[in-house]
């Protein structure tokens, strides 16, 4: 494993991305490694299928979704839930301290601007997990906070940028088709909420949230628009915001922050490379997508992303890790193309 994070954070400081993280190799997902770090929870019995099932994707789109499965099968189809059956409470030390030893040894000695540590959401665990054991939702999900600010501290503790990966709160929309947008934002300031109790304590500098549409490599019109959220997700306490913004789906939301009136010191990290698609972006275009957000919020507030992580379960390498690569090299050209326009330098 440490060999593993150490090639994952060279590969990245050898390209010239100049903030890194450990690629997640401690997890067995981005999501479900949560099942051995929170105890209370039980396997379900029943296997749960795609979460994409009732979506308003698949509702429009049914053929190109049947297709897409049996010729992209994803493991998160067959994989196991967990039901809460008793209090939770984390227990997955040991595991987060593995995944800073690991990250620490492989960032000693190279030119690094910053290190992160990706860590799930509240919002995301209780949407994956199943409860019979709190009186309700909102009870449950504060619970798993209150739990995962275990984890949450630890990474900042550690020194390391914390990011909070909390797709579900993007994705509700599109999965749950009988709901409103309206019924959506009230589902999202109680999570939100929960978040936000997670993070009591710790430097809003040292946290950035990161949220998206989940890898749904498909024609995604239904996905919920930024305008109609923003005001919730400003409200999170986080020093940072990640975004998908890469995507002809969302490219066009960078205007939603001409609107916007941002806390001071906070900085933006709009994807520039998309994980929804194998076509590697041209450095040309990476650096006028940073550029859009540089004179909309100001060059010093913005850091080029990516839209996505590009493989959510291991196995599952949604695209090519050749073609991943790639798209890094573009992304760190782009920032130095941008970087000369900006500054007049490429450093």
């Amino acid at each position: 494993m440490r060999a593993a994070v150490a090639d994952v954070v060279r590969r990245q400081a050898g390209l010239g991305v100049d903030v890194v993280d450990d690629g997640e190799m401690g997890k067995p997902g981005f999501l479900h490694y949560a099942n051995e770090r929170l105890s209370g929870f039980e396997p379900l019995e029943e296997v749960v299928g795609s979460p994409w099932k009732g979506s308003r994707e698949v509702r429009d789109f049914p053929e190109f979704y049947e297709w897409f499965g049996r010729t992209y099968p994803s493991p998160a189809v067959g994989a196991r839930h967990m039901v809460c059956t008793g209090p939770i409470a984390y227990q997955g030390h040991a595991h987060v301290q593995a995944d800073i030893a690991n990250m620490k040894a492989a960032a000693t000695g190279r030119p690094l601007a910053d290190v992160f540590m990706p860590s799930i959401s509240p919002t995301s665990v209780e949407d994956w997990q199943r409860n019979r054991h709190y009186p309700s939702r909102e009870a449950f999900v504060f619970a798993i906070a209150e739990a995962m600010r275990a984890e949450y501290r630890a990474i900042v503790e550690a020194g390391f940028i914390l990011q909070i990966d909390d797709p579900h709160i993007l994705t509700h929309y599109v999965v749950h088709a009988d709901k409103t947008i309206a019924q959506v934002r009230e589902w999202v300031e109680v999570r939100i909420a929960a978040l936000n109790h997670a993070l009591e304590g710790i430097p809003r500098e040292r946290v950035r949230w990161h949220s998206c549409y989940g890898i749904n490599i498909g024609p995604r019109v239904h996905d919920l628009e930024l305008k109609e959220i923003i005001d919730l997700v400003l409200t999170i306490r986080a020093g940072a915001y990640s975004f998908e913004a890469a995507n002809p789906r969302h490219e066009h939301e960078w205007r939603v922050w001409e609107g916007v009136k941002l806390p001071p010191g906070t900085i933006l990290i709009p994807g520039t490379i998309t994980h929804s698609n194998v076509m590697v972006e041209h450095p040309e275009v990476v650096a006028d997508r940073i550029e859009r957000f540089a004179k909309v919020v100001g060059r010093e507030n913005v850091i080029a992303g990516a839209d996505c992580g590009f493989g959510t379960f291991a196995g599952a390498d949604e695209i090519h890790e050749s073609v991943v690569w790639a798209k890094f090299a573009a992304l760190v050209e782009g920032a130095r193309i941008a970087t000369k326009r900006l500054w007049g330098r490429r450093d």
